[in-house]
């Protein structure tokens, strides 16, 4: 006689969500001009050390060893600058990138980056 054999399907799903800390606008010194140039596609998500939302269509990124980016939306994002931060989603590979990704509001709203620009000084 045949042994009966019992399967069983066990599915585990995992979701991480990134905080980035915004600082307020009060925070970045007044006097301090930058030019943009063309910036990357994708930014790695562990070189992001914090964030500062300038503008309702841009967020500038501060990465690790100092380098800022410039990420611009693709319309308005008002919610941002309601709370302090926002959330980034991790992906497989572990980089943000324009027209692939977004920054979400922790008010709900979502924020397609159109595109990144590199920030340098103004001499």
């Amino acid at each position: 006689m045949a042994e009966r054999v019992d399967y069983a399907q066990l599915t585990i799903r995992q979701r991480v969500v990134v905080r980035v800390p915004a600082a307020p606008m009060t925070i970045i010194p007044p006097r301090m001009q930058w030019k943009d140039k063309k910036g990357p596609r994708c930014v790695a998500m562990g070189d992001i050390a914090g964030a500062a939302v300038i503008a309702p269509r841009s967020v500038d990124l501060i990465l690790r060893g100092g380098t800022r980016l410039r990420a611009q939306f693709a319309r308005s994002c008002p919610a941002l600058d309601y709370y302090s931060g926002f959330y980034v989603l991790p992906t497989a590979d572990g980089q943000l990138c324009a027209d692939r990704d977004a920054v979400r509001a922790r008010s709900g709203g979502e924020c397609e980056i159109e595109r990144f620009r590199m920030l340098m000084p103004a001499k």
